[in-house]
């Protein structure tokens, strides 16, 4: 588990404790703003280094072409070298600008190579990053869900609860109503009260 995940479970416990209104008729419950402020604050503290963490995975990816781009010109001046070396030598000029030639091009294509790898590499990394990153995000957004849900559940029990009861006491006094104005006639009988 993430410390962001920690932290946010521990959001949710706090408000799981934490009492309803008395008499409200909204959904609201009571916390203690400096409880819940320290714990926002520790989880604003957290994001950023999950942040940097993913910032690093992408980074990499400029090492990675860094590296290929370097390694692709170290190939085309070796082979520039060559191709001095061998013009400069009394040989057939011809067969020596051809091989010449051959040698630049060869580690042209293969510095391409190299640097399309790199590229792809690169994609790879930054995706992997970007599906981690969104894989983070979708189970914090299913956290943070199922909190509203369950803290709304709770909160609509109980007010299902003060309802019933404010039903049996509307219940209890217009029997007792009922009561005094059976007793006021002659031959009025008493009535049991719910409780």
């Amino acid at each position: 588990m993430s410390k962001i995940e920690q932290l946010i479970s521990e959001i949710e416990m706090y408000i799981d404790s934490c009492k309803a209104q008395p008499f409200s008729g909204s959904k609201k419950i009571v916390v203690e703003k400096d409880v819940i402020d320290e714990m926002l604050v520790e989880l604003r503290m957290q994001t950023p280094d999950e942040i940097k963490k993913y910032q690093k995975i992408i980074a990499n990816k400029d090492a990675i072409l860094a590296d290929a781009k370097q390694k692709a010109d170290s190939i085309v001046d070796d082979a520039n070298k060559q191709a001095d070396i061998i013009l400069s030598e009394h040989a057939i000029t011809a067969n020596a600008q051809a091989q010449a030639q051959a040698i630049i091009s060869q580690a042209q294509t293969e510095g391409q190579a190299i640097l399309d790898a790199a590229n792809n590499d690169a994609y790879q990394i930054r995706q992997g990053a970007i599906a981690y990153t969104d894989n983070e995000l979708k189970m914090l957004q299913n956290l943070l869900t199922s909190t509203a849900t369950n803290t709304e559940a709770r909160y609509n029990g109980f007010i299902k609860q003060l309802s019933d009861t404010l039903e049996v006491v509307s219940s209890n006094r217009e029997q007792l109503t009922g009561a005094a104005a059976s007793e006021a006639t002659p031959g009025g009988k008493g009535v049991d009260i719910e409780i």
